[in-house]
C-alpha cells in the first residue's frame, strides 16, 4: 500500500515538471463533459479497474501545478464506474456454451453495468446543471479540513517524499530537462500504482476468496441493506469492485443468486471501492492536497446519490433488473448480440458520445 501512495505523489509531482504548455494542453482536452466521460469509461475498460483510474485521477487533481480541475475530473470519476463493470460481464461470457448457466449468470453481471449507466444518466445532467457533486464534496472536504483546526495535509507525507526522492534524483541525473524528468516521473508512477493495486488485489483475492464467498452465500436471502454492506466491506478488503462482481457470477450460474440478490451487493461493491480514492488522497500533499480529497468524496457521493435515487423505490429498481432481463433474452437468441452488447455498451456508447461532441461543436 505504501507503494501506491508513493505512486500518487510521484504522479502529481511528474505533471508539474512538464510545465505550463503541456498542462493547458491537458486543461483544453478534458474540458469537455462527454471527453472526460469517454476517458474514464476507456481507461478503465483497458486497465480492467476503477481503482487504477481513480487514483491517478486524485493524483492529477491534487498535482502542485493541477493538470486537472476538479469540475473536468468528475465525469471521468462517472466514466470509471462504468468501465470497472466490464469484468463481470465478461467473466459471464465463459458460461456461453453453456444455456442454462448464462441464462443465471449474465444477468447478474449486467445488472451493474445498467445501474452504474442509469445512475450517470440520472447524474451528469443534474452536475452539469448545478454542480451537486462538487459542492457537496467541497463541503464535506471543508469540513474534514477544519476538523483538527489545521489544513488538510497527508500524514504520510515526509515519508512519501523521502521514497521518491531516488527517483527524482535519477531522472535529473539522466535527463537535463524538466520536461523529459517529469515524463520520467509519471511513467514511473503510473506504473507503480498500477503495480501495486494488482498486486494488492491479487493477495488480497487469494487470501480472502474463500471467506468472502462464504460470506456472500450467508447473506442471500437477507435484508437489502446488510447485503449492500457486504458488498461495501469485501470491495474494501479487495480494493477492487470487480473482484466482488465476478465473483457473484458463478453463484448466479449455479442458481445460488438471484438477480434480486446480486443487485444490493454490487450497489455496495460501487461505494466500497471508493476506499482506494479516499488512500490515494492520503499521499498528496502542498495547495492543493484539498481538491484530491475532495475528488475522492465525489467518487464517495456519486455512488451514495446513485443508490439513494435508484434502490430504494420498486419503481425505479425494477429498470437495471428489467433490463438486464431483456439483454439477457437478447442474448440468448445469439452470440453476436452478447459481443454486440459488450462492444457497444464499453466502446460504442464512448464513440457515439464523441461523435455528439463534434457535431454540438460544429
Amino acid at each position: 500500500m505504501f507503494g501506491f501512495l508513493v505512486g500518487v505523489k510521484g504522479l502529481g509531482e511528474g505533471f508539474e515538471l512538464l510545465g505550463a504548455d503541456v498542462l493547458d494542453a491537458i486543461f483544453v482536452a478534458t474540458r469537455n463533459p462527454f471527453m472526460g466521460l469517454i476517458v474514464g469509461i476507456l481507461a478503465t475498460t483497458v486497465m480492467q479497474s476503477s481503482s487504477v483510474t481513480t487514483a491517478v485521477i486524485v493524483g492529477l487533481v491534487a498535482a502542485p501545478e493541477s493538470p486537472l480541475p476538479l469540475v473536468s475530473a468528475v465525469p471521468m470519476i462517472m466514466g470509471a464506474n462504468i468501465g470497472t463493470t466490464v469484468t463481470a460481464t465478461i467473466v459471464s461470457m465463459v458460461y456461453m456454451g453453456r444455456r442454462a448457466e448464462f441464462e443465471k449468470a449474465f444477468p447478474v453481471a449486467v445488472c451493474h453495468d445498467l445501474f452504474n449507466y442509469a445512475t450517470v444518466v440520472v447524474l451528469l445532467p443534474l452536475e452539469l446543471a448545478t454542480g451537486y457533486l462538487r459542492r457537496t464534496a467541497v463541503t464535506l472536504a471543508s469540513v474534514l479540513e477544519g476538523a483538527g483546526g489545521y489544513d488538510y495535509e497527508s500524514p504520510f507525507a515526509g515519508a512519501l517524499a523521502l521514497a521518491l526522492a531516488p527517483v527524482e534524483r535519477a531522472a535529473a541525473w539522466l535527463f537535463p530537462v524538466e520536461q523529459l524528468q517529469g515524463f520520467v516521473l509519471i511513467a514511473f508512477s503510473g506504473g507503480l500504482i498500477v503495480t501495486m493495486l494488482f498486486t494488492l488485489v491479487k493477495v488480497m483475492r487469494s487470501l480472502v476468496q474463500t471467506r468472502v464467498e462464504h460470506l456472500i452465500r450467508t447473506v442471500l436471502g437477507s435484508s437489502a441493506v446488510l447485503s449492500i454492506l457486504t458488498g461495501i466491506v469485501v470491495t474494501a478488503m479487495v480494493q477492487s469492485s470487480s473482484v466482488t462482481t465476478s465473483l457473484l457470477v458463478p453463484l448466479g450460474a449455479a442458481g445460488l443468486l438471484r438477480l434480486e440478490q446480486a443487485l444490493p451487493i454490487t450497489i455496495g461493491a460501487n461505494i466500497g471501492t471508493t476506499v482506494t480514492a479516499l488512500l490515494a488522497a492520503l499521499a498528496v500533499s502542498g495547495p492543493n492536497a484539498i481538491y484530491g480529497l475532495q475528488i475522492a468524496l465525489v467518487h464517495l457521493v456519486f455512488n451514495l446519490t446513485g443508490m439513494l435515487v435508484i434502490y430504494p423505490l420498486q419503481i425505479t429498481r425494477r429498470v437495471p433488473l428489467a433490463s438486464a432481463r431483456y439483454v439477457t433474452k437478447l442474448a440468448l437468441r445469439s452470440r453476436k448480440w452478447t459481443m454486440f452488447w459488450v462492444v457497444a455498451l464499453f466502446y460504442g456508447v464512448p464513440a457515439l458520445l464523441l461523435f455528439v461532441d463534434r457535431l454540438l461543436r460544429q
